[in-house]
């Protein structure tokens, strides 16, 4: 695909979270009744984790934007559990199907594989499941019961997810302890906002989380949705940053998603944000390099690299160890993107630092390495290219934002070859 150096303008309406997505997913699967969701956009990891739950036992009914969920009753006993490229559908589903009993044979692909659950397994493990492999693909079978856990939460926030998930349908009470400090907390209060949602209860400190035995999923009977998606957001609201204004309607402000963040950290680089009823708009303004942690919104650094891109200074990237276990390494392809563009970088094994360039370079080819974060990143940097660069593997957006290059072309992007 070629990208054509262009201004971005425009309102853009935010696709449903994903993040949300799974979770709420899980939780109607796992619940009392049927339910009802409007999904007006889908991408592979959503579908992944509906065809799991179908997989498991639950009735899983599309038509067009509308998604119908008949519950788990009985569940499968024997079911091949394909999580493609997903690691919130694998982390969140195994400990999930080790409580439902049976037996389960789980898939992945990509680098799914290789991404860290050997830990993870373990802990399970210690709550009664079985298992014939600490990584991909492995058979787990249950029953899990309740317990105490002993979790570390520096590897990734998804075994605790996981394992909240799954306390509703164990035998008693659960207590999670965690061992090392919890990265990515945002996505622990999504997770908790959810099962509330779902009348489940979870007592928390810094470090401990209790699920009493009698927790057990129930749909409210005010109707659910699933809010705007503010990891996917970011990409047009840093195009309004570095391009022309943007407008990006359906989030809302309130929300538990951590990526939410990136709004204040474009107002500190210098760009101008407006928030009004009609959505949030970010426009450009005079960008100035910034030290900023990715501790909370790791999935956030290839966009916010191609905005310090773009800042006078050099912009510091602190507690990124994590994001060498992603989709790609995204340390080093967020790096090669910018050097292809003629952007300095250096990093480490926890920092990252990028010098902004008066001018990015066009005629580069950029490898997305199969990660959508890096396609959408190389997306946006090239609006300030001075001539058109090369992406190959922009199909990757699928996995998060299939419509991502239409919704690009109709803001003003310039592609060929979509």
């Amino acid at each position: 695909m070629k990208l054509s150096p262009a201004r971005l303008s425009g309102t853009v309406a935010a696709i449903p979270s994903k993040s949300a997505a799974h979770r709420l997913f899980i939780a109607a699967s796992l619940a009392d009744r049927a339910s009802s969701w409007t999904l007006p956009s889908s991408s592979v990891d959503i579908d992944t984790t509906l065809a799991c739950m179908a997989a498991l036992g639950a009735d899983v009914q599309r038509d067009g934007a509308r998604v119908g969920i008949t519950p788990i009753r009985t569940a499968a006993s024997q079911a091949t559990i394909d999580c493609q490229e997903s690691g919130s559908t694998l982390r969140f589903l195994l400990p999930v199907a080790a409580a439902l009993g049976g037996r389960y044979d789980f898939l992945g692909r990509g680098r799914l594989p290789e991404r860290p659950i050997a830990d993870f397994l373990e802990v399970i493990e210690g709550l009664g499941a079985r298992t014939t492999a600490h990584k991909l693909p492995l058979s787990i079978a249950g029953p899990l019961h309740g317990g105490t856990a002993a979790l570390p939460g520096h590897v990734s926030s998804q075994y605790l997810t996981g394992l909240l998930l799954a306390a509703p349908l164990l035998d008693g009470a659960l207590d999670i302890q965690l061992t090392t400090p919890l990265q990515s907390r945002p996505y622990i209060d999504l997770t908790l906002d959810v099962l509330r949602q779902f009348g489940i209860d979870v007592t928390t400190s810094d470090d401990h989380f209790h699920v009493d035995a009698n927790a057990r999923y129930q749909l409210p009977d005010r109707a659910l949705a699933i809010e705007g998606d503010w990891s996917n957001a970011c990409f047009f609201l840093a195009a309004g940053a570095i391009s022309a204004p943007v407008t990006v309607t359906g989030l809302r402000l309130d929300s538990c998603q951590g990526d939410k963040a990136v709004l204040d950290i474009l107002r500190r680089f210098g760009a101008e944000v407006r928030i009004t009823a009609g959505g949030i708009t970010v426009a450009p303004g005079d960008l100035t390099a910034q030290e900023i942690s990715m501790k909370e919104i790791p999935d956030a650094l290839p966009i916010l690299a191609v905005v310090a891109a773009q800042a006078q200074g050099t912009t510091v990237f602190t507690d990124i160890e994590r994001l060498r276990l992603k989709e790609s390494d995204r340390i080093a392809t967020t790096s090669a993107l910018l050097e292809a563009m003629g952007v300095h970088t250096e990093s480490d094994t926890s920092t990252m630092r990028v010098t902004g360039a008066p001018t990015l370079c066009g005629g580069a080819t950029v490898d997305s390495a199969g990660d959508h974060r890096i396609a959408m990143a190389a997306a946006i940097a090239a609006l300030n290219a001075d001539a058109p660069i090369t992406l190959t593997g922009a199909a990757a957006v699928s996995k998060s934002y299939p419509h991502f290059f239409e919704d690009y072309a109709s803001l003003g992007g310039d592609t060929l070859g979509i």
